[in-house]
């Protein structure tokens, strides 16, 4: 149960930081997925990275306390989830 609610909050967590880092990117990294009459379509990449090195940091913590078989796979979840979700919302995409 424990574990459940902590993969709730890492969820929530992993959002957040995905569309903070979609919204205002500190690293500017971006792509251009496709060009029109309208405008070029762009993916700003800080978000998604952003979220991963989040996800990498708690990883290694847990691995490091020893929880790594019990937690890791809500972590894992997580941040799959979120991913999920956070391309659903389309952050990170952008026309200019």
């Amino acid at each position: 149960m424990k574990n459940a609610i902590f993969a709730v909050l890492q969820f929530a967590l992993f959002l957040f930081v995905f569309a903070a880092g979609s919204f205002f990117p500190p690293l500017h990294i971006e792509r251009v997925i496709a060009t029109t009459s309208e405008g070029s379509r762009v993916f700003v990449w800080d978000g998604l990275l952003l979220s991963l090195l989040l996800a990498v940091a708690i990883l290694v913590i847990e691995a490091l306390r020893g929880r790594i078989l019990r937690a890791g796979p809500w972590t894992s979840a997580a941040f799959v989830l979120s991913t999920i979700a956070g391309l659903a919302l389309k952050l990170g995409f952008l026309t200019r």
